[in-house]
């Protein structure tokens, strides 16, 4: 019998959001913060167009993608850093630092792979309990020791959709010492709407241990694709690179990736949409007596604590799949009206049950 690292017997495995069916036939998948709409023409055009080369290998270097990325945030090529997903990216950050004895702080509940992926890389996870569901970044500071290497700041926060001001993100990152760097994941960014929640690049630009992580696969709907980048100094850029599989990204997505940079105006009349449903989504939700917290992500978060198995089975009777967690609760995702409509049907039905 192979030997295999000890670390897998206790690790669980991800476990994506999950579509399900009524009995009447109907499916509204709102478990993965997935962008409802398909892709726009010109983005399908270049993805037939680099299916034609599939054949050759892909840019290693993922040039082109990375001078657009440089190009259109007016910031050096050399501070861009590309992989599989922003999540692959987070598991290339971790491996830059990854050794025994280091630490990494994240706020829990925040995006689930971060455990795994800490795990994965031989660090320990320090996990700092949310309040209010936002990031507690006073105690975050607190928790930083000697061994910590690297903290992880998802704003707006996944599951919970909520996000951290400027003012409490400056005086946070104040007190993290020079040698620790600090991620900002911001897979999420483009459905902002709080004008008081900060760009990350404007903090990155001022502070050489901040970098700020991005994704290709909400916003701009090339979820099937997995690219996601890293905006950072040089140093950590290069470290990134350095631990990124050869030819991660495949020439469709990268191909992809281009074609919805220069599409950009396009998409984003699609996010509008998206956030104006889930404004309508949240006060419908309110209405019906639910607590909800302002999101500024493209989903909402109920806590349910032990009815969350309840509350979810609820909706799949309905066709509405939606992401459980644990005894703690569901995330929901902005999808079409209509999945929308179906989700708060359930609510409603939930809610007078």
């Amino acid at each position: 019998m192979p030997r295999f690292r000890s670390i897998l017997d206790e690790l669980p495995v991800y476990r994506p959001g999950k579509a399900v069916v009524s009995a009447e036939g109907r499916s509204y998948k709102l478990s993965s913060n997935e962008c409802p709409y398909d892709p726009l023409p010109s983005v399908v055009e270049a993805i037939a167009a680099a299916a034609r080369e599939v054949h050759r290998y892909p840019d290693a270097g993922c040039v082109r993608l990375t001078e657009a990325l440089a190009a259109r945030y007016g910031v050096p090529p050399e501070h861009v850093a590309l992989g599989a997903g922003s999540v692959t990216v987070a598991q290339q950050l971790l491996e830059t630092v990854g050794e025994p004895g280091a630490e990494v702080i994240y706020a829990w509940r925040s995006f689930e792979a971060y455990p795994l992926l800490a795990d994965l890389s031989g660090v320990t996870s320090v996990r700092v309990p949310l309040a209010a569901e936002t990031h507690d970044l006073a105690a975050m500071a607190e928790a930083i020791t000697p061994a910590t290497r690297m903290i992880f700041v998802c704003n707006p926060n996944n599951p919970t959709g909520t996000a951290n001001r400027a003012a409490e993100l400056t005086a946070f990152l104040d007190r993290v010492p020079d040698d620790v760097l600090v991620v900002l994941d911001e897979a999420y960014r483009e459905y902002v709407r709080d004008a008081g929640v900060p760009d990350g690049l404007g903090l990155y630009a001022e502070r050489p241990n901040v970098a700020v992580l991005r994704t290709f696969s909400k916003a701009y709907g090339l979820a099937g694709l997995r690219v996601g980048y890293l905006i950072g100094h040089e140093p950590v850029a290069t470290a990134v690179r350095k631990t990124m599989v050869p030819f991660a990204v495949n020439s469709i997505a990268q191909a992809a990736a281009i074609a919805s940079l220069a599409a950009e105006d396009e998409l984003l009349e699609r996010v509008e949409a998206v956030v104006g449903e889930r404004t309508r989504v949240r006060e419908a939700l309110l209405g019906q007596g639910w607590t909800v917290p302002p999101t500024e992500a493209n989903f909402v978060w109920l806590r349910l604590g032990e009815r969350t198995g309840e509350f979810a089975e609820r909706c799949a009777v309905d066709g509405v799949a939606v992401r459980p967690y644990g005894a703690e609760g569901v995330r929901v995702s902005i999808g079409t009206p209509e999945a929308n409509d179906a989700f708060l049907a359930a609510a409603g039905e939930f809610r007078r049950s």
